[in-house]
């Protein structure tokens, strides 16, 4: 059942294995972008591997998800992790497309299984909102160092030093889980309820304004490169992006909790995710696309933590909120390819238009949601 008080310690360890998890959700651009540029990949087998990744966390999360109450979710979380650490240690060793695809396959299903664990755990704790706020505070300082360090690291020892970094944090989540993690007080999994209407519609409409943010956000890097600016300040925004993420959504959706009710927020949110992609995959001049581009990410971040505690709610097992990685990633997995094959063959703006369309489906799903 929900409502259960977790040490800090626990707290610790949940938000750590949270931003190891969601690593996709801020390295993005970094990761599709080194695949192009350092280890030359197109645009759409970049997306490709990426996407290999996120199908791999999807599957396994749906799987998890379902066995939520069934299973030990300390193990599961710290095995999970600890294979992906050793996925991303292999990859640093390959450069070829197949056997960095099969390692991001790899990784993506060990993390998709560890991160149910901690999502689904969350979803049990007193506030699970304002917990989930908390962790996405703590990824926006995450991105600050990673979009920080990883293109200087990648300029100083090349492609591979990008997944040294990424085993490094999936092994300091490995750690937490293992010394820090609390099993929840799961209900008898015999007992519990199949999803309702609006469950499943909230779901959907996460997973859609994902795949939205995923096909625009994971191809800012070379947009900019490809608008000509200057490559130090588009590293420079990426940076910015980090210290946005940090500042403004999580902190405000955790002060907004109880001003603000959480069905508004997931309608208006994929409104201002189309506005920010038109300027973001169409402007030519860098000072109005780097404002754009600074905050995109953080339009997910705020949408997401109301839709977070609007399942937790309509699902007090907390199997909803396990799928968290699929409900993400089924969208963010299609996200890059889609974007990729869309900016080859049409050109970036036509990501800006996509998205529009995109993002009328993700209003009319949560709509959707509300009425059930």
């Amino acid at each position: 059942m929900a409502g259960q008080k977790f040490g800090k310690g626990a707290v610790v360890a949940l938000v750590i294995a949270h931003c190891a998890g969601m690593l996709d959700l801020i390295a993005l651009p970094v990761w599709v972008g080194a695949l192009v540029e350092r280890f030359g990949f197109s645009p759409q087998q970049a997306g490709g591997i990426a996407t290999l990744f996120l199908l791999g966390a999807v599957a396994a999360s749906a799987l998890a998800a379902h066995r939520f109450n069934r299973v030990n979710q300390r193990v599961v979380a710290t095995g999970g992790f600890a294979f992906a650490a050793l996925s991303f240690f292999l990859a640093s060793t390959q450069s070829g497309f197949v056997p960095l695809a099969v390692l991001h396959l790899t990784a993506g299903i060990s993390v998709g299984a560890a991160l149910s664990m901690v999502h689904g755990t969350m979803g049990h704790a007193e506030n699970p909102h304002r917990l989930f706020a908390t962790a996405g505070i703590s990824i926006g300082l995450f991105g600050i160092v990673l979009l920080g360090a990883i293109p200087q690291l990648l300029i100083s020892h090349g492609g591979p030093v990008m997944f040294q970094v990424f085993g490094g944090v999936m092994t300091l989540a490995t750690v937490a889980c293992a010394v820090l993690f609390r099993n929840p007080v799961s209900a008898e999994a015999e007992t519990l309820p199949t999803f309702s209407r609006a469950v499943w519609f909230t779901i959907l409409g996460i997973s859609v304004m994902t795949f939205n943010q995923a096909m625009v956000f994971s191809f800012v890097e070379v947009i900019g490169k490809s608008r000509g600016f200057d490559p130090a300040n588009v590293l420079g925004v990426l940076i910015a992006l980090g210290i946005v993420n940090f500042v403004f959504p999580a902190p405000l959706a955790a002060l907004l909790q109880n001003r603000v009710p959480a069905t508004v927020v997931v309608q208006l949110g994929p409104a201002v995710q189309a506005v920010l992609a038109l300027i973001v995959t169409g402007a030519t001049a860098f000072v109005f696309w780097a404002p754009a581009a600074a905050i995109f990410v953080a339009v997910q971040i705020f949408t997401h933590t109301f839709a977070f505690g609007l399942l937790a709610k309509l699902d007090p097992s907390g199997r909803a909120v396990a799928a968290t990685p699929a409900t993400l990633m089924i969208g963010a997995a299609l996200g890059p390819i889609a974007g990729g094959a869309l900016g080859e063959n049409l050109g970036f703006g036509a990501l800006g238009i996509a998205a529009v369309f995109v993002a009328a489906i993700s209003i009319g799903l949560f709509t959707k949601a509300k009425a059930a």
